[in-house]
């Protein structure tokens, strides 16, 4: 009989937007010092979170909490024009770590609306994206949450609809929803390209990879992360039972019984070295064997804040001209 084994899903953990939002962090902080502000999760993992917050790091929920002329950084999620307005009111010094995919659809929402369309977003209305997506157009936008009935929609011209969706969703949950929509209305337009990130796109795929050999899917992530939570969605749609873990702690005994296979993914906001130490764990329980499944390589990189590039680089330069003369 083979030996049980943990199979890793590839891709997965980070994807370019929460490297470059992390970045971003770490490189204020190292150009600006303290105190730096965060509005809300820089992305959606408690430990990416706590790590920055033992740095100096200060998150606030609301600008009002950031003090008059402070540095704010906001998150990957994006936010609304609304929030903007109130950071410029304080005269912040504001450094924007939204993802450029989620840019692509606040653009996308700003154009549509100009036109005269009714949008259709397609997304989870309790998630900061959505919230910032909803914000620049809020009198064209009509929020779907993915398990809501279309046959309730109302929209004004049904010969002037467009849909957009939320970056972090279900692919297929999402192709269902839009079949439904077109059915509805005939005429509804879709986005100039995919909304859906190509990291979910990327991570979901591996996971229904994942599901053809595991017995359990383990999902490190966080519970308000939205593209984790899609993917225990994914492996459960594929007949395979899965679970959510923020760390080994999470992990009951009970789910391995009888399990030889178990299937390990990370979302995109989760460090690779939780996975490392799952599968060290998972090692110690009697899953020795370790090997990777999937081959997709992305090698997407986003450029930084040109303000904060010159920034660090000033930094730097200044060390070591204080060096020289030191020396």
């Amino acid at each position: 009989m083979e030996n049980k084994k943990v199979v890793l899903a590839f891709p997965r953990g980070f994807c370019a937007g929460v490297v470059r939002a992390i970045d971003i962090v770490n490189l204020a902080l190292e150009a600006y010092g303290q105190p730096i502000y965060v509005r809300r999760e820089i992305v959606h993992n408690k430990f990416v979170v706590n790590e920055l917050r033992q740095k100096g790091i200060i998150f606030v929920n609301e600008i009002d909490e950031v003090p008059i002329g402070s540095r704010v950084i906001f998150s990957a999620h994006g936010v609304s024009p609304e929030i903007s307005a109130a950071a410029k009111a304080r005269h912040l010094k504001v450094i924007d770590a939204t993802c450029p995919l989620v840019t692509k659809v606040h653009r996308e929402a700003i154009k549509y609306a100009r036109m005269g369309y009714t949008i259709i977003l397609i997304g989870h209305s309790d998630h900061d994206e959505v919230i910032g997506t909803l914000g620049e157009a809020p009198g064209s936008i009509t929020v779907l949450d993915p398990e809501e009935d279309i046959d309730k929609l109302h929209v004004p011209d049904p010969t002037k609809v467009v849909y957009l969706t939320q970056t972090t969703l279900s692919m297929n949950d999402t192709r269902n929803i839009v079949d439904k929509l077109r059915l509805r209305f005939p005429l509804i337009k879709s986005p100039a390209s995919e909304d859906i990130c190509y990291a979910t796109q990327h991570r979901q795929g591996a996971v229904l990879e994942l599901a053809r050999k595991a017995g359990l899917i383990l999902v490190v992530g966080s519970a308000n992360s939205s593209n984790s939570c899609r993917l225990v969605e994914v492996a459960k749609g594929a007949g395979t039972t899965a679970h959510l873990i923020d760390d080994i702690e999470d992990i009951q005994l009970s789910w391995l019984k009888d399990v030889r296979i178990i299937g390990l993914t990370a979302g995109a906001s989760a460090p690779e070295g939780l996975v490392e130490r799952v599968v060290s764990y998972l090692n110690g329980l009697g899953y020795p064997d370790v090997e990777t499944t999937g081959g997709i390589v992305e090698n997407v990189q986003f450029s930084l804040p040109p303000e904060l590039v010159r920034a660090t680089q000033n930094t730097k330069s200044s060390g070591r001209k204080l060096k020289g003369k030191i020396l």
